[in-house]
């Protein structure tokens, strides 16, 4: 009897089919991830382009109550109790444009915008700040007196245009042995963060109150509070009362009671008094009851700034106007989020229109 053995490919075939299968599947697998990838890369481009707009018109959003303001009958000065600096708005307001006018959460088309606007004299322009200012900032500051001087010429030689170096100053000579080595701006500063690269001004002097902001040295003693040890904390920071755009006025108005009292001839309890004064029976800025000066003298009048002062402080230093705003607009669409900054300018009660002085993001 003969046995017939037959080749057994149906096995075979099964697995190859499998591995075929699983082969496909993978691929498929992959197609659909990269489409998906692209698909999101698109989108994510495309919302980047629609918050950029977003952004750009939050800037606008911002020129037109800026300007609105600027026209406002019976509102000659600027003020936190005003629509544009997120307040309720002045007593005029109700009669105006501003009156239902939206700062937060506005929808734009598909998205959303927040508009946050500072003016910047609220703080002392640090290009326009000659060596007795920068003296008496740095004391009011608590600075170290014996570094004083050499600190405050080290500043204004970055900014001058020469190179030629004051008796207590730093120039490029100085700054060419450090390593790194770098040269002297001889020129406006353009970001306050600059003043980390003069001569004698430390992290500690930058922040000054705000000093949390950064962490110390690994070198520097620190007590159990978190401070630095061997050195009191500063009253105030560059960062808090310097700008490097305004006018170079010092709106009264806005500014803090530490931006205030850096000015010669208004101490801790003038300054105090001013905000009192303007802030009205609540004491808190920018709400209801809050009662603007009208004019820089009134304020230092009613301060009880010594009368031989007032006209001095009040030509140089103050003012009841801003010109110089930063313009913070957060933006939104979808699940895309953007923030972005302008610098605006405006111009006076005759011509109100505000110009972009500069937009970028981070």
């Amino acid at each position: 009897m003969r046995t017939v053995v037959r080749k057994s490919s149906s096995g075979i075939a099964l697995i190859i089919a499998m591995v075929a299968i699983f082969v496909l599947t993978v691929l498929a697998g992959a197609f659909a991830y990269s489409m998906k990838v692209e698909m999101r890369l698109a989108q994510n481009a495309r919302n980047n382009t629609a918050l950029i707009w977003l952004g750009r018109s939050g800037v606008e959003r911002a020129r037109y109550v800026l300007a609105a303001q600027m026209t406002a009958q019976g509102e000659p000065y600027d003020a936190l109790n005003q629509k544009w600096a997120g307040g309720p708005g002045g007593m005029m307001s109700s009669n105006s444009p501003l009156a239902d006018f939206q700062m937060q959460n506005v929808p734009i088309g598909d998205g959303t915008v927040s508009v946050k606007i500072t003016d910047l004299e609220r703080k002392i322009n640090i290009n326009m700040a000659d060596e007795a200012l920068l003296q008496h900032a740095l004391t009011q500051m608590g600075v170290d007196a014996s570094e004083i001087p050499s600190i405050a010429d080290a500043i204004l030689d970055w900014i001058d245009p020469d190179d030629h170096p004051r008796i207590n100053g730093a120039e490029s000579d100085y700054y060419q042995s450090l390593v790194p080595s770098y040269f002297a701006k001889n020129g406006p500063i353009d970001d306050l963060s600059e003043l980390l690269l003069v001569r004698g001004v430390t992290q500690d002097m930058y922040w000054g109150g705000a000093s949390a902001r950064h962490a110390p040295a690994a070198f520097q003693k620190i007590d159990r509070f978190g401070r630095t040890a061997g050195a009191p904390p500063l009253a105030a920071g560059l960062v808090d009362v310097f700008t490097p755009i305004s006018s170079g006025r010092i709106n009264v108005n806005t500014a803090s009671q530490t931006t205030l009292q850096m000015l010669p001839g208004i101490d801790e309890n003038i300054a105090a008094q001013i905000v009192q004064l303007r802030a009205g029976p609540d004491g808190v800025d920018g709400t209801d009851d809050d009662t603007p000066f009208a004019q820089a003298v009134n304020a230092l009048f009613n301060a009880g700034v010594d009368p031989r002062a007032v006209e001095s402080l009040s030509q140089r230093f103050l003012d009841v106007r801003s010109q110089t705003f930063e313009v913070q607009v957060d933006a939104q669409i979808g699940g895309s989020k953007g923030t972005f900054y302008a610098i605006v300018r405006r111009n006076s009660p005759i011509d109100p229109n505000t110009k972009v002085l500069g937009f970028y993001w981070k």
